[in-house]
């Protein structure tokens, strides 16, 4: 599909479009479930309707936000002891901020004790899952560190600020590769769970969307962490060191990157979307940040010129393809052999992050 003829916004349009006319709200996967996959997409949605103004944007995530909350602001389908399902929290607080609804705050306010409880492992790590002891994977921070940031901003409870730099730093520290700057996906501080390497801990692949999520979570944890907060500058280096290390594996043909990261040697190894997405997203707002030198534009222009190139029109539905689905922690050959799908909402929510946030970096910063 050519990138000539549509501008980001107009891609993000109509990836959302295609998803609303095939999916009620009650209806959008994984139905009956109050869960990351619905906030990753609409997530991508608000900052749509943010820059576009297009009220049905805004009236889409409010309707599914109020199919799960009721009227005393008591939230179904929603199993806190997985921060996958508080992700979409972070959609409350700008439905808070506009509508004055204290249903919202209710939420918010019931997540936050439960942050503060969570289980951790020795170094004070939160544990992925309750049911994953001693376990963090890099999807952790994205799942609840912005939510905990912005309760933080908004709610004036600064304990969340070093919680979360806490969660980033043993992530930093216990799981780059030396050899690649890259992180691994998941890491046993026990070193017991049987993907665990026995003297490090941790998981033996760098997995694409994982790092995704934890370079997509420090940029918007910036977002709110105050500017003269002692932890930011670590924050931001940790954000240059993985996206430093990124631009080295990005595919020179195609300006994608391959599921299993480092491994595009492998011809059996493939060019995976969502995390092509979320990089882009990465790499263009820390440009837009200043975090970076307007250089690094050159990997963003390249690098979206290939995602809309993979694209696909089906009967007026815009299609984004070679999504890797849902995916736990395993071996080389496990991360080769996940299904692909099309318009997964893991996949279709960092497309819409990425388009929105390239948009706005080629306006604000010039590239």
């Amino acid at each position: 599909m050519s990138s000539k003829a549509k501008t980001p916004l107009d891609y993000a349009a109509m990836g959302a479009d295609t998803l609303i006319r095939k999916f009620t709200v009650e209806e959008l996967p994984p139905k009956d479930r109050f869960h990351y996959h619905q906030g990753v997409f609409l997530s991508g949605m608000e900052r749509l309707y943010l820059l576009s103004g297009e009220k049905k944007y805004h009236d889409y995530i409010k309707a599914w936000v109020d199919s799960y909350i009721d009227e005393k602001g008591e939230i179904r389908r929603c199993d806190v002891r997985e921060f996958d399902d508080m992700q979409p929290a972070i959609l409350l607080f700008r439905l808070y901020r506009t509508t004055g609804d204290e249903r919202y705050k209710k939420v918010l306010d019931r997540f936050a004790p439960i942050v503060e409880q969570w289980p951790t492992n020795a170094r004070g790590g939160f544990w992925h899952k309750y049911h994953c002891k001693n376990q963090m994977w890099l999807d952790g921070l994205y799942m609840i560190g912005p939510y905990s940031v912005m309760y933080a901003h908004y709610f004036d409870k600064p304990y969340f600020y070093e919680t979360i730099f806490v969660q980033m730093d043993l992530m930093r520290r216990n799981m780059t590769d030396p050899k690649t700057g890259l992180l691994y996906h998941a890491w046993d501080d026990s070193k017991v769970i049987d993907w665990a390497d026995k003297s490090t801990g941790l998981s033996p692949q760098l997995w694409g969307r994982a790092i995704g999520w934890y370079a997509v979570a420090i940029l918007d944890i910036l977002d709110y962490l105050p500017e003269d907060h002692p932890r930011r500058q670590d924050f931001i280096n940790a954000e240059r060191d993985i996206i430093n290390a990124l631009i080295r594996f990005q595919d020179e043909d195609s300006g994608l990157w391959y599921q299993v990261v480092d491994r595009g040697d492998d011809p059996r190894n493939w060019l995976e979307i969502s995390c092509s997405c979320l990089y882009t997203y990465a790499i263009s707002k820390a440009v837009k940040k200043n975090l970076l030198h307007k250089s690094y534009a050159r990997y963003i222009h390249r690098a979206y010129r290939g995602i809309i190139d993979s694209l696909s029109l089906e009967g007026g539905d815009l299609i984004v393809p070679r999504i890797c689905i849902g995916t736990g922690v395993g071996d080389y050959e496990f991360y080769l052999k996940r299904p692909t799908v099309q318009n997964d909402l893991h996949g279709m929510g960092a497309f819409l992050l990425m388009c929105t946030e390239y948009d706005d970096a080629c306006k604000q910063a010039g590239l």
